[in-house]
């Protein structure tokens, strides 16, 4: 479990990494929340979920929540690379069709969050003891 907790929370600390890295370059975007906040908003959500997988790997619900953090990651850069969606609400465009390096490494690492996250959901309740603590 230790080496799953490991690839998950790695694969959230460089979605944090790029996500913090690029806010700033992504502040302009936007009127009501730009693209940056939006940006720091998912680096944080990343980083707590990482250090919840580590901390705390054993419980369903700290996988849950790595699962939800790096799966909308992943959804909303596959999304917004893919279609044009628009302003929703207060929410800025961010179509952004091209694929750079960082866009790319959030995009792999993103996925291997989630997958971790969902093989770890699935397990965390088969690791417990005879007496039924973990």
């Amino acid at each position: 479990m230790w080496l799953l907790r490991l690839l998950t929370a790695a694969g959230l600390a460089v979605d944090a990494y790029v996500h913090f890295d690029l806010a700033h370059a992504y502040d302009p975007v936007g009127t009501a929340v730009s693209q940056g906040t939006l940006f720091r908003a998912q680096a944080a959500a990343a980083v707590f979920a990482a250090v919840l997988v580590l901390v705390s790997g054993r419980n369903r619900w700290a996988w849950a929540f790595a699962f939800l953090v790096a799966a909308s990651a992943l959804g909303a850069v596959l999304l917004y690379r893919y279609v044009d969606v628009g302003s929703l609400g207060p929410l800025p465009n961010m179509h952004e069709p091209e694929w750079y390096p960082q866009k790319t490494a959030s995009a792999v690492a993103e996925a291997v969050a989630t997958l971790g996250a969902a093989i770890g959901f699935v397990t965390a309740g088969r690791h417990r003891t005879p007496s039924g603590r973990p």
